[in-house]
């Protein structure tokens, strides 16, 4: 009787530490972050290989296929780009938006840039570090950031 006892010890101990090993297994695979880029993903440098007065093909060249185009007062390329993450089982939530426009001239010449984003809850140009103002850019870059949050 006794050996079944040490034995019934020995199984008590051992399961408890595999439960407990498991447990923690899964705790530190629960933790476990993973980011999701969308979109389109900038080149590092891209953006200062476009000086102001560039034609509308060295940016195809250097940015590629824009995400979409506008043309509602002039042309303007959109490159469009959403980062997410996702902990676990859980949803992916949105953790950094960006609209990379590229504004252009009658001439199909750059007359301007801007890295759009959100700061403090409003759309924000990181070039520029201004805010739009009303119009049909800020309702163009209004509807962008709203359709593409998550």
């Amino acid at each position: 009787m006794s050996r079944i006892n040490d034995f019934r010890g020995r199984f008590t101990s051992w399961r408890s530490f595999a439960v407990g090993a498991a447990l923690l297994a899964g705790a530190a695979a629960g933790g476990c972050t993973q980011v999701y880029h969308h979109g389109y993903m900038i080149p590092e440098g891209a953006l200062e290989q476009l000086p102001l007065g560039s034609s509308q093909e060295q940016v195809l060249i250097v940015l590629g296929t824009p995400s979409t185009v506008a043309t509602i007062s002039g042309e303007v390329f959109y490159y469009i780009s959403q980062r997410a993450e996702q902990t676990s089982f859980l949803p992916q939530k949105e953790t950094d938006r960006r609209v990379i426009a590229v504004y252009f001239d009658k001439n199909r010449r750059v007359q301007r840039l801007a890295d759009y984003g959100l700061k403090d809850g409003k759309i924000f140009d990181y070039i520029s570090r201004t805010t739009p103002s009303g119009g049909v850019e800020q309702n163009t870059l209004g509807l962008m950031f709203k359709i593409f949050k998550s």
